[in-house]
C-alpha cells in the first residue's frame, strides 16, 4: 500500500484494532439522493475523519447520501471544541501556500471601521520585499480607503487579498486632516515564493546588541535561512534577541524545531530534550505506544543544527495574528529558559494537522478522478510541553501588553516601533524616546489577514514530520 495512512491502517489492523466505516442505512422511500459525485467526496471525507480524526469517536452519524454540499457536511462532522479542521477544493493551492508559494499581492493587512461613521478602511501591516505591494509603494502605516474608485465594503474587502488586479487609493492619517498624502497606485498579483524571514536588524541599544527577527510563518524548506540570520547575530556579537511573531499564522512543526533548537540553551539542545509530546487518538497512541514509535510521540530539541545561540533568555512579540508552530516555540521553550512575551494575547491554537488527499486513501486513480482537487486539513493530534502545558484556548497572554500602533508609519524593525520599543526597554531598563502615536477616532479592527488561506494556516501546526508516502521520517 502508497500511503502513509493505508500502511497505519494495516499496522493497526495487525495489533488488533479494526478501523472501518458504518454501514449507510437503507434509503427512505422516494427520498432523494445526493448525485454521486457528491456522495463519493463525502464518502472521502468520512474515511479520514473516522481513521485519524483526534475527535473521531465522536463523530455523528450522518447518511452521506442525502448531503448535498461536502463543506456543510464536513462542517457538521466537527467536534464541538474543533474550530481547527477545514476542507477545500483546491488542495494543491493550500498545499503550496504552506510551503509560501501563492498567488498573491505580497501585503499583510487589517482590516478595520471607524466607529462614528462605519467606514471601512485597510491598514497595511508588512509589506514583502520585490512584492506588487512593495513596487506599488504599499507600506506600514498606509490606509487604504478605496479600491477600483469604489467604496470598500462588506462584501468587497477580501479582494484586496485575493483578486487578479487591483487599483488601491491610499495615505497616512493624519490628526485634525484626515488622510492626506493621496496616492492611487495599481497591482497585478503574482505567484510569488515568499521567504518567511522577511526582516532582520541589529540594533545597539543601552551597551546591549539586539537582534531583531521578523519571521512570518514556518516553513521548513527556508531553514538554511534562518541558520544564516543567526550565524549573523552570532558573529555581530549579539546579546539579545527579539524574534517578531505578532503576523506569523503558523506552519510546519520541522521548522518550529528548527527555530526552537537555535534558540534554547545549548545543553537543552545537546541533549535533545523533550520541546513537545503527542497525544492522538487512542487507537493511533495506543500503536505508538505499544511499538515504541518516538518520533511520532514527542518532538525532541535537534542537536544537529548548525547555529546554537544558547539563549537563556528571549523576548517575542505576539499579537493577534499569532497562531500555532509561533505558541508551540514559546510553550516549547519556556520550561528551559526565560521567553518574555510583549504584544497581544495569541489566537490560541494547541492542535497539530496534516493535509491528506484521495490518493492518500484509493489505490486506483479512476476511483477518485472526479474530486482529486480536494483535500482535508484534519486535526490528529493535541501538543503539550515538557511540563503538561496544553489546552490554551484562549491563547497566550502576554508578560507585558503593548497594542500594535497600526496607523504608525514607523516601519517594524526600528526601535521606536511600539512593541518593539518596549521589549528593548525591558532588555536595557532604560526608556527609548519616541514620538507620541497620532490621536485617531475610534475603530474596530474586524478582520486581518494575508491570503485566501488564512484561516487554514491559523488552524493548528502543520505535522509534516509525517511521510505520505509510507514511511515516518
Amino acid at each position: 500500500m502508497k500511503t502513509m495512512m493505508k500502511i497505519l491502517f494495516l499496522l493497526i489492523l495487525l495489533s488488533g484494532i479494526i478501523i472501518s466505516c458504518k454501514d449507510e442505512p437503507t434509503p427512505d422511500p422516494g427520498e432523494t439522493e445526493a448525485p454521486k459525485l457528491t456522495q463519493d467526496i463525502n464518502r472521502f471525507i468520512r474515511t479520514v475523519m473516522e481513521d485519524v480524526y483526534l475527535w473521531y469517536a465522536q463523530l455523528p452519524d450522518i447518511d452521506i447520501r442525502y448531503e448535498f454540499d461536502p463543506m456543510t457536511y464536513f462542517d457538521k462532522l466537527l467536534y464541538t471544541d474543533d474550530k481547527f479542521s477545514s476542507v477545500t477544493d483546491d488542495i494543491q493551492a493550500l498545499e503550496n501556500s504552506f510551503e509560501g508559494i501563492e498567488k498573491s499581492y505580497g501585503w499583510s493587512l487589517a482590516f478595520g471601521r471607524f466607529s462614528d461613521t462605519q467606514t471601512i478602511f485597510a491598514l497595511v501591516e508588512f509589506v514583502y520585499p520585490g512584492t506588487p505591494a512593495d513596487l506599488a509603494g504599499a507600506k506600514r502605516g498606509d490606509i487604504i480607503f478605496e479600491m477600483n474608485d469604489a467604496d470598500i465594503t462588506d462584501d468587497n474587502y477580501l479582494d484586496l487579498l485575493n483578486g487578479d488586479n487591483m487599483k488601491f487609493t491610499y495615505g497616512q492619517y493624519v490628526v485634525g486632516s484626515g488622510i492626506t498624502n493621496v496616492k492611487t497606485a495599481n497591482m497585478t498579483a503574482l505567484q510569488l515564493n515568499l521567504n518567511p524571514v522577511v526582516l532582520t536588524n541589529i540594533i545597539e541599544e543601552g551597551g546591549k546588541k539586539i537582534g531583531y527577527l521578523l519571521y512570518a510563518q514556518f516553513i521548513g524548506t527556508y531553514n538554511s535561512d534562518l541558520d544564516t540570520v543567526f550565524q549573523h547575530f552570532k558573529d555581530a556579537g549579539v546579546t539579545d534577541l527579539v524574534v517578531d511573531f505578532r503576523y506569523n499564522p503558523g506552519g510546519g512543526i520541522d521548522a518550529a524545531q528548527h527555530l526552537a533548537s537555535i534558540l534554547a540553551p545549548e545543553n537543552v539542545v545537546n541533549e535533545q530534550k523533550t520541546l513537545v509530546t503527542y497525544q492522538w487518538n487512542d487507537k493511533y497512541q495506543e500503536y505508538w505506544e505499544t511499538n515504541s514509535v518516538q518520533n511520532q510521540l514527542q518532538v525532541n530539541f535537534l542537536n544537529s543544527v548548525p547555529i546554537k545561540m544558547g539563549f537563556n533568555k528571549i523576548h517575542v512579540i505576539t499579537g493577534i495574528g499569532t497562531y500555532s508552530a509561533p505558541e508551540l516555540v514559546i510553550t516549547g521553550l519556556k520550561p528551559y529558559m526565560d521567553v518574555v512575551t510583549v504584544g497581544e494575547t495569541t489566537g490560541g491554537k494547541y492542535l497539530a494537522g496534516i493535509t491528506l488527499k484521495p490518493e492518500d486513501y484509493y489505490d486506483s486513480k479512476s476511483t477518485y478522478a472526479d474530486f482529486d482537487t480536494w483535500g482535508i486539513y484534519v486535526m490528529i493530534i493535541r501538543y503539550a510541553n515538557s511540563q503538561g502545558v496544553t489546552d490554551f484556548k484562549d491563547g497566550i497572554s502576554p508578560d507585558i501588553a503593548v497594542d500594535d500602533d497600526l496607523f504608525s508609519p514607523i516601519p517594524l524593525g526600528d526601535k521606536t516601533e511600539a512593541m518593539l520599543k518596549v521589549a528593548i526597554e525591558d532588555i536595557t531598563g532604560t526608556p527609548i524616546v519616541a514620538k507620541k502615536s497620532a490621536k485617531i477616532p475610534d475603530y474596530e479592527i474586524f478582520d486581518r489577514g494575508f491570503s485566501r488561506f488564512d484561516t487554514f494556516k491559523q488552524q493548528g501546526v502543520l505535522l509534516n514530520n509525517i511521510d505520505k508516502n509510507g514511511l515516518l521520517k
